[in-house]
């Protein structure tokens, strides 16, 4: 999968508040979460950014680290995966 426009909700550093904003932890800032990022971006492991994951369509994909290749989202967070590894 080719990540083309990175967001704020990709970054470590965003707190999400509700649906459409959330807080820039480094810079105590509201922004939109789906604006682009700023200089203070770090990358949130998520399964779109995994070595392991093949995307199947717009919103799904596959898992190829487990072997029964589980279904898997691209915006899922991937923190406490033992199998993630970045791209």
């Amino acid at each position: 999968m080719e990540i083309k426009t990175l967001h704020h909700n990709d970054c470590m550093n965003f707190c999400p508040l509700d649906v459409a904003k959330g807080l820039c932890r480094r810079k105590n800032e509201l922004t939109l979460i789906d604006s682009n990022t700023c200089d203070c971006y770090v990358k949130l492991p998520k399964c779109k950014f995994c070595v392991n994951y093949v995307a199947s369509g717009d919103n799904l994909g596959i898992c190829k680290a487990e072997k029964d290749e589980p279904w898997a989202y691209p915006e899922m967070i991937a923190v406490t995966c033992e199998m993630f590894s970045f791209a």
